[in-house]
């Protein structure tokens, strides 16, 4: 625009005129556009939620499962409108902790909850939640947790040299401005932050009357009950994008407790040929198809060890997005095994979503295992001390005692016919 009020008269001014032209041709988009940005704010970038990151690998949103290893795992977090399954332990001891690291992280991401639960009453589980460590409690926090350690865990193993140069799991906590928190374990949440929260509760043994006459259905009633209210708070509050006049957009986090228990009217976990064998994976189904077309993240929590039948254990795996599968040492060998006295069971990722590509985040960390310190729930990779015993095909203590005493030329060189180095 400079070009244009400078120029004058004459030939030399319709030149300039002309090419002033020519550059408002080839910029007048840019500058229309930012106009645009400036007034639409933004125009179609992505809505900005709090508690919620895009991913880096296929831009889908996600939000933090309450654990930041974990969300390392799940390739950066649960993506929204996604399942994640958590196979519990067998003595439902440290899944129902993960149960309630998500709702946590909800409240404190400001996100509308919704608790299932057939065994306990929602309000319960929520005054049950684990603290968070804000500002530079963690830090403080943290440091106790490594300081209490046995100084045979600080001393760095030289046989296992080439271990330090691996990529290490995210242990240490971040800064509560980042995406996802900390909790402590043996606090329990503020008050004021429940009664700030806003969520809504299912409670099984209150949705059901004795009395009342069902008619027969391919799903419990139990089952039609949930999805009956899981789809009213979608469908009033607008999390299906019906209400577009909405500006404030918010996620919607769904937590159902111990699915397919028999508490749930299935008994799926009781017979091998059940008469209701279709029913739980016809829930998984419908509440899919829920989730894809909303803003909300759903996690369950499931006996898995129960089921009998390995075709129905196949078909619910299908049916959700993440599956994770906690496998405790309380009860087996592993416990009392001097290798594993540093953690409380192993965690399998069984299957991660491909959600807008052809390939998954799959972690290179095969071997995971988690632990309950003091106030910390942590997943680390699993290393195993090395192998002393004298079963280890390697040269004994008197074939060493002979070559040392042996004299020899120099470094590298052949100590008496031994097949050793002379250092």
């Amino acid at each position: 625009m400079a070009t244009v009020g400078s120029c004058g008269t004459g030939s030399g001014s319709t030149r300039s005129m002309a090419t002033a032209a020519s550059m408002n041709n080839v910029t007048s988009f840019q500058r229309r556009s930012s106009r645009a940005s400036g007034t639409d704010s933004g125009g179609s970038r992505l809505v900005s939620i709090a508690g919620t990151r895009p991913s880096v690998r296929n831009g889908q949103l996600l939000v933090s499962t309450g654990l930041p290893a974990l969300d390392q795992l799940l390739g950066g977090g649960l993506a929204v409108g996604t399942a994640l399954l958590i196979e519990e332990d067998k003595y439902n001891i440290y899944s129902p902790m993960l149960f309630k690291y998500f709702l946590a992280e909800g409240i404190l991401s400001g996100h509308t909850l919704l608790v299932a639960s057939a065994k306990e009453e929602p309000a319960n589980i929520l005054q049950e939640l684990p603290a968070p460590l804000l500002d530079d409690n963690y830090k403080k926090e943290f440091d106790e947790d490594v300081c209490n350690q046995t100084p045979e865990s600080n001393i760095k193993m030289k046989i296992a040299w080439r271990y330090q140069l691996l990529p290490k799991m995210q242990a240490e906590p971040v800064s509560s401005s980042r995406f996802g928190h900390y909790y402590d374990a043996s606090k329990k949440i503020p008050q004021e932050l429940i009664e700030a929260a806003k969520w809504h509760g299912f409670f099984l043994p209150e949705k059901i009357s004795p009395a009342l006459n069902i008619e027969p259905c391919s799903l419990t009633h139990g089952y039609v009950k949930l999805l009956q209210f899981i789809q009213k708070i979608i469908y009033e509050e607008g999390f299906d994008g019906s209400n577009p006049q909405k500006k404030q957009k918010n996620i919607l986090r769904i937590g159902i407790q111990n699915l397919g228990s028999p508490l749930w009217g299935d008994d799926v976990c009781c017979t091998e040929n059940c008469d209701n064998s279709h029913s739980l994976t016809k829930f998984l189904y419908v509440l899919r198809g829920l989730l894809r077309t909303s803003l909300s993240a759903c996690i369950i929590t499931m006996p898995t060890h129960l089921i009998q039948n390995q075709a129905i254990i196949a078909r619910i795996t299908n049916l959700s997005d993440t599956v994770v599968h906690l496998e405790s040492f309380i009860g087996s060998e592993r416990e009392t095994n001097p290798l594993y006295k540093d953690y409380h069971g192993l965690i399998h990722i069984r299957q991660i979503p491909r959600l807008n590509n052809l390939i998954c985040d799959v972690s290179d960390v095969k071997d995971l295992a988690f632990k309950l310190k003091k106030k910390l729930f942590t997943i680390e990779r699993l290393h195993l001390p090395p192998d002393l015993s004298d079963t280890v095909s390697r040269s004994s203590e008197q074939d060493l005692a002979e070559s040392a005493a042996l004299p020899g030329p120099g470094c590298g060189m052949m100590a008496g016919g031994k097949k050793h180095l002379d250092f």
